[in-house]
């Protein structure tokens, strides 16, 4: 589904959406008859599920008719009584945020020993480089106004399968982190790293040609997160003092490195034009090239509904209530997901995103504690794509794209992942062991027999 989801032009269409609901109720189908072949049930303990649930508990609340008639925000809305503006809009997001928590929940079950772990990296890297590989061709052998070399846009700029160029670049800012945090923590051998740098490198060319603004600052945000965590690992690798620093020293060597090859390649396939538009924009008076208008009107929708929200997905429709200008164009997102999240779920959605954000870098710092460097490598680099989609999302709406979503959520559950996928955990064959033990005792004492629910902990 990494794959499908993304080639889908991201899955943004309800067809393509319709597809992946279809395939996470799949998912839950696979994993029922896991429990019954297995006669066991397994859920994680991993926290955090519980803003994911909580979120969809939200969205189910605005849908309840709870809204009077006189209290809808001057919209017409005569047939609806419910907590949401928009309920179609809160169904849709419902279904996809439902589906996505599928795969999350899906991904910290059966992502359980050290080869799994390793073929789900190595799947991502290798389908990011591809991908990369196709942006580029595309950009090259096309206006940037097609997709695929034959669907025609009018309003965006396509880059691969993305219809929006900016998207591409999040999805980018997700896959390169992979093989660099694997650098930066040196957990590859010293004869497959030029490999994983070029596979990098060529990530990193792509995101720039995209000549998105916001993926270029985030990518450097990346890259500083890297060098930063990367050297709080290093007391624990060693306690000389001179090794440290010598550490130290390689780690921003690689960085610096890094970036001159990313400006060096983007210049040589792009030209020197290539970051006209970072260093200069279309409207002077206004560098954020309209953002500026966005937010200032989705402040607006926040102070009329500041504790639910005006509901999941609606900011399509109370957007034009408040909108200042001639109303040519709907704005379906507010190009700030943390802006966003404030309007459409108010207080309560605020206080869930960040509750995730804070089990996300709690769990993701205790799990590079390890002595296998593989996980370590894995945990910074999920953690880093991580947070360099955050600081995308103060600029634009990635997030908001199906595939990057999911990958999102899946790079969290990498680097949150318990001590199962280390080298030297009890992985599953383990715990079938146990299974069985546990069904000879209870065949022995003659007790009733109960089938087990095993829950996998975050901890050992």
């Amino acid at each position: 589904m990494i794959v499908l989801t993304t080639m889908a032009y991201g899955t943004v269409h309800y067809w393509a959406l319709a597809i992946f609901a279809a395939t996470a109720a799949g998912m839950v189908c696979l994993w029922c008859l896991d429990g019954l072949v297995l006669r066991s049930v397994r859920v994680s303990k991993n926290l955090l599920q519980l803003p994911m649930l909580g979120m969809i508990l939200l969205g189910l609340i605005q849908l309840l008719p709870l809204r009077s008639a006189a209290d809808n925000a001057g919209l017409p809305l005569t047939l609806s009584r419910s907590l949401s503006l928009d309920p179609y809009a809160t169904r849709l997001v419902l279904v996809q945020v439902t589906a996505l928590f599928i795969y999350f929940a899906a991904t910290l079950i059966f992502i359980d020993t050290p080869r799994r772990l390793r073929t789900l990296t190595r799947t991502i890297i290798i389908f990011g480089f591809l991908l990369a590989m196709f942006g580029l061709t595309q950009s090259f052998t096309s206006d940037g106004t097609k997709v695929y070399w034959f669907r025609q846009l009018t309003q965006s700029t396509a880059f691969g399968p993305f219809i929006n160029r900016h998207h591409f670049a999040g999805y980018m800012e997700l896959t390169l982190a992979l093989p660099l945090g694997l650098l930066f923590s040196g957990s590859i051998e010293a004869h497959k790293r030029p490999l994983y740098a070029f596979a990098a490198m060529l990530m990193g060319v792509a995101l720039i040609m995209t000549n998105s603004r916001g993926g270029i600052i985030s990518l450097g945000a990346e890259i500083l997160f890297l060098v930063v965590i990367a050297g709080f690992g290093l007391r624990r690798e060693s306690e000389e003092k001179p090794k440290r620093i010598r550490a130290i020293i390689i780690r921003a060597g690689l960085a610096l490195g890094m970036v001159i090859a990313l400006i060096v390649g983007a210049v040589a396939f792009g030209g020197a034009d290539v970051f006209n538009r970072l260093l200069g924009t279309t409207n002077a008076a206004d560098p954020t090239t309209g953002r500026s208008h966005y937010w200032s009107i989705t402040l607006d929708v926040i102070k009329t509904n500041p504790i639910l929200g005006s509901g999941l997905g609606s900011l399509g429709v109370i957007y034009t209530r408040f909108d200042t200008r001639n109303g040519m164009y709907r704005l379906e997102q507010a190009h700030n997901d943390y802006l966003q999240t404030l309007a459409d779920g108010g207080i309560v959605g605020a206080i869930l995103g960040l509750t995730f954000l804070i089990l996300l870098f709690r769990w993701a710092f205790k799990r590079r504690h390890t002595d296998d460097k593989f996980r370590r490598g894995v945990a910074t680099g999920a953690l880093a794509g991580c947070f360099g989609v955050l600081v995308h999302s103060a600029f634009d709406f990635t997030l908001h794209t199906t595939s990057n979503a999911l990958l999102f959520l899946i790079l969290a559950a990498m680097a949150t992942l318990d001590h199962r996928v280390d080298e030297s955990g009890g992985g599953r064959r383990r715990r079938r062991r146990h299974r069985r033990q546990h069904s000879v005792d209870q065949d022995d004492t003659q007790t009733s027999a109960v089938t087990p629910i095993y829950v996998e902990t975050p901890e050992r």
